[in-house]
């Protein structure tokens, strides 16, 4: 498990999860209704907000590619 594990929740907006992964709002939304892509929490009727950790995950997973490689450096 990571080191990061043991530091509190953060809870990310959507345009740093568009920098963060490199992606568009509308890629992001298509990716989740796809099942591909982690949901975001409603904490109120207008706020949605992503869990850093499964970004922070679903980034680890994309770089081990999708035949479960990992790249060499």
């Amino acid at each position: 498990m990571p080191d990061n594990w043991d530091k509190p929740e953060r809870f990310l907006k959507l345009p740093e999860v568009c920098r963060r992964v490199g992606l568009g709002k509308t890629m992001i939304y298509a990716l989740i209704q796809q099942g591909r892509f982690p949901k975001p929490y409603k904490l109120s009727p207008f706020a949605s907000r992503w869990s850093e950790r499964e970004i922070v995950a679903w980034i680890a997973d994309v770089k081990d590619g999708f035949e479960g490689k990992r790249r060499k450096v």
